[in-house]
């Protein structure tokens, strides 16, 4: 079923792994205390530069004609490079934002690329405005393939914080953008009343990423500090899965399924009852088969159950399956990523075993009904990225980044 291919050779600019990180848990917004299991690696060591050498999140885009576009943060610097030959060179970067040490770099950070229809690449990401972890979006297009970008621009024009833009390119030529807003926060701050968490925010555009509408709120409670999951709906809306804020505190999973009348019902993925007031950084994922089967896999600490989960959903979110551990109990498993393409369903997800971290995949040919065993694609011993994956239509590959061994672009199917 898969044709795995060796790791790639180290690349000659790369430094020594500073630390080891599975679960790179951020300093929580607000004060909050973060959850997360007992055996963390540090954070990444201190890297001089802008490079792709130091950075410590890169997020790739395959385009039509098969050029590999990675976009990075390093250093303080929001950069791209193209690739032609899959990631094992790049043209020289383009620097698209300077920030420095305000660049939004946490460990659900990431920027955000997508390539529209017209074949305008579009950029966002976030940086703090002020010493109270409050962000702003910023995005940026460029109307030459990526060579070069506009001035950076805010997506909306709203004094609170937005944080953790996802973006996704439709088929219809806009683009959807979601991200965690605390408008609402603020607003009732101000009225002398306290609110948890932040808002999940939502705007389509519709030439290119030049102007948005104007946004809306599709769930006024959810965790303030998680990435969303997006992922094309093929009855064109766009779902979405994202940690909710259900009564009583209770930080579990929601997902909706967005169109361009329609915010769509929050539905609950399952009863984990994690109550708690932290900031667990660490977001869940979402993949959409053809059939419009919901496929999504999150980290919870409820008291129902601990752990990483995989789950779906027949019915646009009405009900989902019975949640199926990732991983061992007794393993620790982060970073769930999952991709669909017709009915072929792909999973990847990290494990660290107190020396070296590891990605493994399982896949599924019937749309989530049975899965193959586990198989290990890579491992390192140093500071490592999300695994992510991105296609061409037909071929998948993982995307990684890693300190000791460099970007990754490992094809895991021959088709």
């Amino acid at each position: 079923m898969f044709n795995f291919l060796p790791r790639l050779s180290p690349k000659t600019l790369l430094i020594s792994a500073f630390g080891l990180l599975v679960l790179n848990v951020a300093n929580a917004q607000m004060d909050h205390t973060s959850h997360m299991p007992a055996m963390s690696p540090a954070k990444p060591g201190a890297c001089i530069g802008t490079g792709l050498e130091c950075a410590n999140a890169a997020t790739p885009f395959l385009t039509d004609d098969g050029k590999l576009l990675l976009a990075w943060t390093g250093g303080g610097v929001v950069s791209v490079a193209q690739s032609s030959d899959l990631g094992k060179s790049f043209s020289t970067p383009v620097m698209v934002a300077t920030h420095g040490k305000s660049l939004d770099a946490g460990s659900d950070a990431r920027p955000q690329l997508a390539v529209t229809q017209n074949g305008k690449v579009f950029l966002a990401y976030a940086f703090f405005k002020d010493a109270n972890w409050n962000a702003q979006i910023n995005t940026v297009r460029s109307e030459d393939g990526g060579k070069t970008f506009s001035t950076p621009q805010a997506l909306v024009n709203d004094g609170a914080s937005q944080r953790f833009p996802s973006v996704v390119s439709r088929p219809d030529g806009s683009i959807f953008i979601g991200w965690v807003d605390k408008r609402l926060v603020a607003a009732a701050k101000n009225s002398g009343q306290q609110r948890l968490g932040g808002s999940i925010a939502y705007s389509f555009s519709r030439d290119d990423g030049k102007t948005f509408e104007v946004e809306k709120i599709a769930n006024e409670s959810s965790c303030e500090c998680c990435r969303i999951g997006t992922a094309l709906d093929p009855q064109g809306g766009v779902g979405i899965v994202y940690r909710a804020i259900f009564p009583g505190g209770i930080r579990d999973h929601a997902t909706q399924v967005i169109t361009a009348s329609s915010t769509g019902q929050i539905r609950r993925v399952s009863n984990d009852a994690w109550k708690t007031d932290a900031c667990p950084h660490h977001g869940p994922t979402i993949a959409i088969s053809s059939s419009g089967k919901m496929h999504v896999a999150w980290f919870t600490q409820g008291s129902n159950r601990a752990g990483v989960f995989y789950a779906n959903s027949s019915n646009r979110g009405e009900t989902y399956s019975k949640p199926q551990r990732i991983g061992g109990q007794d393993t620790n498993v982060s970073r769930p990523y999952l991709l669909a393409i017709g009915q072929s369903v792909w999973l990847v997800w990290k494990e660290f075993d107190g020396q070296k971290t590891s990605v493994f995949l399982k896949q599924s040919g019937d749309d989530g009904m049975t899965w193959s065993k586990p198989a290990l694609l890579s491992s390192t011993a140093g500071y490592s990225d999300h695994p992510l994956l991105i296609n061409d239509g037909s071929k998948v590959y993982l995307s990684w980044l890693t300190r000791e061994d460099g970007y990754q672009l490992i094809p895991l199917n021959s088709k």
